[in-house]
């Protein structure tokens, strides 16, 4: 922990000495400069259902993607499946309040193609309104918006090492002229990722322990393009379309080394070569039409868009068993070609009620979903494994919602919201003929309170009702080997999960904030292993049991130094009772409550010593506990960068360190009522970035009025 508060106090140190240097006087550029730092926003924004991370004007956007400033973005943490989390939960991802298809890894192979220089805040949303689908805390990126006369945009090159190199390009056009807007991004990414893993099996019954190490060099070669077209029909009607292609191809190789133990006594030990390439295809569409009337706040958004994905896999594994009388081998391959479509409608209207200050917001949404995996084995020694069968997945999932805010006595802001979701889906597999149909619906409350005793001291009170259901290839049975000789496969019979959530928020002196949440559920669903025969199968399950998650948590946004310097920290302490979740699951952790700190502090310095250098570091300290897994390692990660701009070439050089003082690594243990497996991974979270940024034409941009409006009624402020 030294080793990383050490870097941070000495560049802060620094920072404090650069501003003592005496500005030169006279200069009329330089007073002009004075008053837009003391306009700017400051980075970090806490309001009562989410926080903000203005990143528009940061030097943390330099050379990254939008990926990378979203493992930066506060209250958000990656786990080492790529998943996305807020405050340990998972979440759902809007881009410009347009919900992703994406999720896991292929979520972050797509954010990796957008450009961070087009980010104009990222806004983690903890208590969304009933216009969000119901699934938990929502992150929506929100991109800048050009429309200057003319053209303009920026071209990127960045080069990365880490255990291996890594290089990623980006052009973005903008074209506006009158009332037509054009954008378009084009980027190509050519990745090297390797990670390291080290893992411990026990199953209970006749004690069967295997443990071992694995090495996987992923590599990935990812173009990207997209399209944003946008003609203002006249100052109330707007209509545009959006295109938009992705591919990844894909390729991995894997090395493992195990052995497995039965009573102390070897049974076999294993070695395993893995070799794969994938191809991933995906095409968006939306259409889109915004009425917006600003004498009478009224907003009317229709979105109409469909998505098609596609992956094809071939993966082939060789594993050698040594028994202490014989050597085995085993040759399977695994083909699999997925296709994935969706189409969807969704309409919001939102209307401010006349003189008495309320504001009202309906809408509704409807997703039609046909996913389809087929999957082959071949090789050799295929006992006890189907070896083809086609998944089959389709759902129907409609929601209508309504708000109603407004405040009273100008001091007491509230907002109450309904939404109703209902799902329809249906489940098959073509050899196996297993099937499965579900129908449901859910009424999702949701209220916001929140009191100004002055300007300076307010309180917020939050709940929301929340339900997550299973991804669809969570679903597909379809058993295969892993990279670390075990075996996969998902479960037809998996629920959704409800949950309850309670926020509360006090704010003093319009910069610090201490907040307190409450979370509860009683039915979950997350990994187990099940011993079968000789396998060992990683699949999800449901678990039934009460879950207590408390969070306290301390945030401040301080801008020092003439507002050069910008500095935002939280530090919170959460505690866990897992002691009923374990119990009627028969799980055996070493503790049913589990209490941890975490945080995370962001650190931006703009135009150090007056020669156009900007600084940013970033530190995060988190202990990710999820369901039955369990922590045993608290890591520590932390960026540094800086960037020189060059204003009449509009030129940017800019050079990041990633955790260069302590390689974080992902050390937990899943408990099942058959067993333990503890993970130990070390992935390619370290290294040196160097960018260059070329920008032409005007830059400037301006806020989404119409975000803004949705968002700032009814305690969105």
């Amino acid at each position: 922990m030294k080793k990383i508060l050490a870097p941070v106090a000495l560049l802060i140190g620094t920072l404090a000495f650069s501003q003592t240097e005496k500005d030169t006087i006279g200069s009329k550029v330089k007073e002009i400069e004075e008053v837009t730092f003391v306009a700017r926003k400051p980075t970090v924004e806490s309001k009562v259902d989410r926080t903000v991370f203005n990143v528009a004007n940061s030097s943390i956007l330099a050379g990254n993607t939008t990926w990378d400033v979203l493992r930066m973005t506060p209250l958000l943490s990656v786990d080492s499946n790529d998943a996305l989390k807020a405050e340990g939960e998972s979440v759902t991802v809007y881009i410009n309040d347009r919900k992703s298809v994406f999720t896991g890894k292929e979520l972050k192979e797509y954010l990796q193609t957008i450009p961070a220089d087009n980010l104009m805040k990222i806004e983690v949303i903890t208590s969304p309104s009933s216009r969000y689908d119901a699934t938990g805390s929502v992150i929506n990126i929100v991109l800048k918006k050009r429309d200057d006369e003319g053209m303009k945009g920026s071209v990127t090159f960045n080069n990365r090492q880490n255990t291996q190199n890594s290089q990623y390009t980006n052009l973005n056009l903008n074209y506006h002229k009158k009332n037509f807007t054009q954008t378009l991004i084009g980027s190509y990414s050519d990745n090297t990722w390797v990670q390291r893993n080290s893992f411990l099996n026990t199953v209970y019954d006749n004690n069967v322990v295997t443990n071992g190490s694995t090495k996987n060099i992923y590599k990935g070669k990812n173009p990207s393009l997209s399209s944003t077209s946008e003609y203002e029909l006249n100052d109330k009607n707007t209509i545009g379309l959006i295109l938009e292609a992705y591919q990844g191809k894909r390729s991995n190789t894997s090395e493992a080394n195990g052995a497995r133990s039965i009573n102390n006594q070897l049974d076999y030990s294993y070695d395993q070569n893995q070799n794969s390439s994938t191809l991933g295809r995906n095409f968006g569409t939306n259409i889109f039409y915004k009425y917006y009337d600003k004498e009478k706040n009224t907003i009317l958004d229709v979105n109409l868009g469909t998505n098609y994905d596609s992956e094809s896999d071939d993966n082939y594994f060789i594993q050698n068993k040594v028994y202490p009388t014989k050597t085995e081998v085993q040759e399977i391959g695994v083909l699999s070609d997925v296709e994935n479509r969706n189409y969807y409608i969704k309409v919001d209207y939102t209307k401010t009620l006349g003189k008495s200050g309320g504001s009202f917001e309906v809408g509704g949404k409807t997703d039609f979903n046909n996913n389809v995996i087929p999957n082959q084995l071949y090789g050799k020694l295929l006992d006890g494994l189907s070896t083809r069968d086609t998944f089959h997945y389709e759902d129907n999932i409609s929601s209508v919602y309504a708000n109603y805010s407004k405040t009273f006595f100008k001091k007491l802001e509230t907002r109450i919201g309904l939404r109703y979701e209902y799902i329809d889906y249906k489940i098959r597999q073509d050899v196996a003929g297993t099937s499965r149909h579900v129908s449901y619906g859910k009424f999702l409350p949701n209220i916001l309170v929140k009191y100004s005793f002055s300007d300076k001291y307010d309180l917020s009170l939050t709940y929301n009702k929340n339900i997550w259901r299973p991804w669809y290839s969570e679903f597909n049975p379809f058993m295969q080997p892993t990279n670390d000789g075990f075996y996969t496969r998902g479960n037809m019979d998996l629920n959704p999960n409800p949950s309850d959530r309670l926020y509360m928020k006090f704010g003093f002196l319009k910069k610090y904030f201490l907040s307190a949440r409450y979370t509860f559920t009683d039915q979950d669903y997350w990994t187990t292993y099940v011993p079968e025969g000789n396998k060992i199968i990683q699949q999800e399950a449901n678990f039934l049991g009460k879950v207590h998650k408390y969070y306290l948590y301390a945030n401040t946004n301080q801008s020092l130094l003439k507002n050069k310097l910008n500095v935002n920290m939280s530090f919170g302490w959460n505690y866990i009772d897992n002691s009923d979740f374990n119990a009627k699951n028969n799980l055996e952790p070493d503790n049913n409550y589990i209490s941890f700190w975490a945080g995370s502090t962001n650190l931006t310095y703009t135009n150090l010593f007056n020669k156009n250098i900007n600084l940013s570091a970033w530190v995060e300290v988190s202990n990710q506990n999820n369901g039955n897994s369990i922590a045993n390692k608290t890591n520590v990660f932390h960026n540094i960068s800086a960037t020189k701009i060059f204003p009449k070439t509009q030129l940017e050089f800019s050079l990041q360190l990633m955790n260069i003082f302590a390689r974080p690594t992902f050390d937990s243990t899943t408990f099942t009522p058959t067993g333990s497996q503890r993970n130990s991974t070390r992935s390619d979270w370290y290294g040196v970035s160097f960018s260059i940024v070329k920008r032409f034409g005007n830059q400037k941009v301006k806020e989404n009025t119409k975000t803004d409006v949705e968002k700032n009624g009814g305690g969105g402020k």
